[in-house]
């Protein structure tokens, strides 16, 4: 997978994330949480929105991820806008540009995110995964552990899982800022990035 398509596909799937879907749920239903549905993502309460993989789902119609923000919302009936006041990190994209989403590039984010769905459940037995619109990653919390995947972002433009300890850890499983990180590539099915979940959340309850 070309790491450029693979970009600009994550940072328009971002913008639709923030300013379509979590935005105008935070104005109707006060919450900025999404979730991953195997196929891509959607809200949690109103506006029902879903994105699967190159089309967004209105209400029974698909509207294909194209065209302007701006435009996209008006065809879905959404104000476009990220949810305001609430984190200072955004996906940094404006109404006016264009949408572009690579077929192939988006498959293989929603895999990822279903992949990190499935290990996060196992792991963390009746948590529910949530997708933060502000950083694009899919995560829980447990123990005062962090635990995620993220699509890439300005610390890493590849694919990652991500066990992030609230209190910093010493030693050689920890090799990122904010914990440990492990590429997309290196965890190729649902057993191995649970595998690594446990590791890390043990490691980091441990201390």
């Amino acid at each position: 997978m070309d790491l450029d398509v693979l970009t600009r596909t994550r940072r328009s799937l971002h913008g639709v994330a923030e300013g379509m879907l979590a935005g105008p749920q935070y104005r109707e239903s006060g919450t900025i949480r999404l979730r991953a549905t195997g196929t891509g993502f959607a809200t949690v309460k109103a506006p029902a929105l879903v994105v699967d993989r190159t089309d967004l789902v209105v209400a029974g119609s698909r509207i294909p991820l194209e065209g302007t923000y701006r435009d996209l919302a008006a065809a879905a009936g959404v104000d476009w806008g990220p949810p305001e006041g609430l984190y200072h990190d955004h996906s940094g994209v404006d109404p006016d540009d264009d949408v572009v989403v690579d077929p192939t590039a988006a498959a293989v984010l929603a895999e990822w995110f279903a992949r990190g769905d499935a290990g996060l459940r196992r792991v963390a037995e009746g948590s529910t995964p949530v997708l933060w619109p502000e950083h694009f990653d899919l995560g829980v919390t447990l123990d005062e552990v962090n635990l995620g995947v993220s699509p890439g972002d300005t610390w890493s433009a590849e694919p990652y899982a991500y066990v992030g300890p609230w209190k910093p850890r010493q030693g050689g499983f920890w090799n990122a800022p904010f914990g440990a990180a492990r590429p997309m590539q290196a965890l190729p099915d649902v057993d191995a990035l649970a595998a690594f979940f446990s590791e890390g959340h043990r490691l980091a309850v441990a201390g």
